[in-house]
């Protein structure tokens, strides 16, 4: 159908649908190509997937928006001359206008249209937001349960092995003493570690607030600047006119504060990079588990940097427990992150290549008739413990 087209009104049944607010509503980008693949259209999401409005991007060739080599410009050219719809999955697209995308595309003929072709693009993160939802939540709910089992089984005995190492330093001398503090400072980073575990297993509902997520942001970048993440070039790309969150103050310190390390320490010494960006998106809807209730995740979170990458094998589960790309890692910072992120009702996802890693997170936002409670935005004491990450 043209989207210019009449609605029969006796077919709608007295309702007056009009076709541009439907496709305006769809979360993903649509746009429709001229026989010269100019612009002739396009909704919302795909002014938020360019970059640019209706106004600026019609006319415009969409070579000058996309490298002319992409895949997609042989599946227009296909599905123009053969007169068929076309799909492709997982293709690549990335350029200094949009950055890094992975896409699913459909490109489908427009009858009697003289050579024009619909255009729908929908990204890969969006697809799979709702199962690595799922997956994340499973992965936390298995540290929890480790961490009860570990506090009873491990930190007990380990209480008893430390005592019994005091006593024998009492009576032994020379070089086997530093032995029995060999075993006490072993003991003791085991017991850290289970504390640390310790926090997972708690499973009551957090206690939140209305709160600005550029401030924990911006203490959470100048606690790295000053510490772990000196080496780096913090950039900050935030849309000022965000709505408050709807979190834990400090449990959402705590996870920027990890994502943020695990950056610096993926970046060289010389050129390190890391972009903190915010944004509001559209039509992101999740489901509230156990309920049919639904909620509107609109802002977004990413934090980006010119690291080393994950390895491939590795993404899929990076967020399980002990689950590491570092030597000396414990692997549960990111469980840690991806728990946080959930008991937010929030979801996050990550795209790795080297030197371009982004880990999105999106948040719900504090809804119009809850009151902000305003909080100091001074911090103190939020140290890193290496031992966590």
């Amino acid at each position: 159908m043209s989207i210019n087209a009449p609605v029969n009104n006796d077919v709608a049944d007295g309702l007056e649908i009009d076709p541009i607010k439907i496709l305006e509503a769809l979360p993903s980008p649509l746009l429709t190509l001229t026989a010269q693949n100019r612009i002739a259209f396009l909704n919302s999401s795909a002014e938020l997937f360019f970059g640019g409005s209706f106004v600026s991007l019609k006319g415009v060739l969409l070579s000058d928006l996309l490298p002319d080599d992409l895949p997609l410009f042989g599946m227009i050219n296909q599905a123009r001359t053969q007169g068929i719809s076309i799909s492709d999955y997982d293709l690549l697209i990335e350029t200094p206008r949009i950055g890094l995308k992975i896409v699913n595309i459909g490109v489908s003929p427009i009858p009697d249209s003289k050579g024009a072709v619909g255009v729908s693009l929908f990204e890969r993160s969006i697809a799979q937001r709702l199962h690595h939802q799922q997956q994340f939540r499973g992965a936390a709910r298995s540290v929890s349960g480790m961490a009860a089992m570990l506090a009873h089984e491990v930190k007990n005995p380990l209480s008893g092995i430390r005592g019994a190492a005091q006593l024998l330093s009492q009576t032994i001398k020379g070089d086997d003493q530093s032995l029995t503090d060999l075993i006490c400072e072993e003991t003791d980073r085991i017991c850290s570690l289970v504390d640390k575990m310790e926090e997972f297993s708690d499973e009551r509902p957090i206690r939140k607030t209305a709160v600005n997520i550029h401030e924990i942001l911006d203490h959470c970048r100048q606690l790295a600047s000053s510490g772990f993440g000196s080496h780096v070039n913090f950039i900050e790309a935030y849309d000022p006119s965000l709505p408050p969150v709807l979190g834990n103050r400090f449990i959402l310190i705590q996870l920027f504060l990890n994502l943020m390390k695990n950056a610096c320490e993926s970046v060289s010494k010389i050129g390190g990079e890391i972009k903190i960006s915010t944004s509001y998106r559209h039509g992101m809807r999740v489901n509230v588990g156990g309920t049919k209730e639904k909620v509107n995740l609109p802002l977004q979170i990413s934090i980006q940097d010119n690291g080393i990458g994950i390895p491939e094998d590795l993404t899929a589960n990076i967020f399980e427990a002990f689950v590491t790309t570092k030597v000396s890692g414990t692997g549960l910072g990111l469980a840690f992150v991806a728990k946080a992120v959930s008991d937010h009702g929030g979801v996050i996802e990550v795209d790795s290549l080297p030197e371009n890693t982004t880990f999105n997170i999106t948040l719900p936002v504090v809804e119009p008739d809850i009151q902000i409670k305003t909080r100091d935005t001074k911090y103190v004491n939020h140290s890193i413990d290496e031992d966590f990450f």
